[in-house]
């Protein structure tokens, strides 16, 4: 199964309904609500990547993902973080998880800075996926560098000075 083919629906289920595609939408949820807010730019992001619109303050995904977060909402609703990974985690492949874990970060830097509620409920998720700091920590800074729009509007920027090359860490 390729990292995309979670975007094709919604067959595949664990013993407990689980799909990928749900796993996906209800991990942004719980991202986004981690610090107890659900900001503009998390929306946004959410959006993005499922794709839709905000009107009123209710999100509107559209079609068949219309369904999909009504779901998720009831869903954390319901359910504590630990529930939703014990029972999310089997039902991903590791590409699934990467996906997910790259989509949680980069929703939690949109507003342009990780509270300390979202990067330990990302510590939940990298845990429970079976992931290592190290082994994302590759992701994580193409995540961060994205973000970094500084880059821009400070000249005197660590990574404006002259001869500064961006590099990724690789793990060892």
């Amino acid at each position: 199964m390729g990292l995309f083919d979670m975007f094709k629906g919604d067959d595949a289920k664990n013993d407990n309904g689980m799909t990928p595609h749900f796993a996906f939408a209800t991990s942004l949820l719980y991202m986004m609500g981690s610090d107890g807010e659900f900001d503009n730019e998390e929306i946004g992001q959410l959006l993005a990547v499922l794709g839709g619109k905000s009107k009123n303050g209710k999100i509107m995904v559209g079609g068949n993902n219309d369904d999909l977060m009504d779901k998720a909402i009831k869903y954390i609703r319901r359910n504590s973080i630990d529930q939703f990974l014990k029972e999310a985690a089997p039902a991903l492949t590791d590409a699934q998880k990467m996906c997910i874990l790259v989509n949680i970060v980069d929703s939690s830097l949109a507003d342009g800075e990780s509270e300390r509620e979202e990067q330990e409920m990302f510590g939940k998720f990298l845990s429970a996926f079976g992931i290592s700091e190290e082994r994302f920590t590759p992701f994580f800074e193409v995540i961060v560098l994205k973000n970094d729009r500084s880059v821009f509007t400070d000249q005197n920027h660590a990574k404006n000075k002259p001869g500064f090359e961006v590099e990724l860490s690789m793990p060892k």
